[in-house]
């Protein structure tokens, strides 16, 4: 199964990465894909995306080190996210399995759009942001 793996450092420390990926139900707050999201059971989320509807059932969680997804309804059928801390920052690895060679591209991209996302919402917070206040932007994720 095809594989891509994007890496980013965040100006946060470890603990407030994983904090903020472990809160499934806040995705639709900072993530620009995610409209929605409604827990159905432990570990098993319901994602309204505008790429359509997904639902995510977490397999693997060792708190500040990786998380593990698979994903029904989404081309990228397993998602994993691993973490580094490199001193006040965190290097985050996003990675995803998917169907298709020919999907790397759009899957690179997809990544790519989740980390600046993430990267974007961080930075807002590490400002002094109210989470409950923060606007997602497209021009301001593309541009980070």
């Amino acid at each position: 199964m095809p594989l891509i793996e994007l890496k980013i450092e965040l100006a946060s420390p470890v603990e407030k990465i994983y904090e903020i990926l472990n809160d499934y139900l806040t995705l639709p707050r900072w993530n620009i894909v995610v409209t929605e999201c409604t827990q159905l059971e432990p570990k098993k989320y319901f994602l309204k995306t505008n790429v359509g509807d997904v639902t995510n059932i977490e397999i693997e969680n060792i708190p500040l080190e990786k998380m593990t997804s698979l994903q029904e309804g989404s081309p990228m059928q397993k998602i994993g996210y691993i973490f580094e801390e490199k001193g006040d920052s965190t290097i985050v690895t996003l990675w995803a399995e998917f169907e298709l060679e020919d999907q790397r591209n759009i899957m690179e991209m997809a990544g790519d759009l989740f980390l600046k996302s993430l990267k974007v919402y961080v930075n807002y917070l590490n400002d002094g942001g109210n989470p409950k206040e923060y606007k997602k932007s497209f021009s301001k994720i593309k541009k980070a």
